[in-house]
């Protein structure tokens, strides 16, 4: 299954910030769309105004059995009805953190960086998911998704700048930051 993000005139999700931290941006866009398919559909003609993001959720890769225990146990899901702030954040890895080894890349994402770990504290009350897009030549290597309820907006702020603060970030050469709200049908 893939998710597919794009950035136009029109979706659920009504852009609130949009903000490149790290190398070139995107093109900013008034929303957001969020769709599941079993594959991945092209624009008939590319819009100057607009932008698809692809990639699929796969299993966890530098995580260790306690540490999917702990996050199984305060796992939230994404699309909860009160979490009506969400983030897309696409990051792209340097060259040197894919030169390095498995093992290698472990030790700085948790032995040093502690993303697991530090983030712990953050669930459930943060809703995340992580997509992978490397291997489907998109210009991003992941997509980074986040739900949570507006009155966790500042711990998501200390989440986000936490991680920015770490070794692991180092390797970070791209990244977006999009936050959006999503659309009410009732707002008049």
């Amino acid at each position: 299954m893939f998710t597919v993000f794009r950035g136009g005139r029109s979706g659920a999700w009504r852009v609130t910030r949009f903000a490149p931290v790290k190398g070139a941006a995107l093109s900013p866009t008034p929303s957001l769309s969020v769709v599941h398919s079993l594959s991945i559909a092209l624009p008939i003609l590319p819009s100057p105004t607009s932008w698809r993001l692809a990639g699929f959720a796969s299993h966890l890769r530098y995580t260790e059995r306690a540490e999917k225990t702990q996050l199984d146990a305060v796992r939230a899901e994404i699309g909860r009805p009160e979490a009506t702030f969400a983030a897309l954040i696409p990051i792209k890895k340097s060259a040197a953190w894919w030169e390095l080894t498995q093992e290698e890349r472990r030790q700085i994402f948790e032995d040093r960086s502690h993303h697991i770990a530090d983030s712990l504290k953050y669930l459930p009350a943060i809703a995340r998911q992580l997509y992978h897009s490397r291997d489907l030549g998109e210009p991003f290597d992941f997509l980074t998704w986040f739900e949570y309820a507006p009155a966790h907006a500042d711990e998501f702020e200390e989440l986000v700048a936490m991680l920015r603060a770490t070794e692991e970030w180092k390797y970070v050469e791209r990244e977006v930051d999009i936050r959006v709200e999503r659309e009410r049908l009732d707002a008049g």
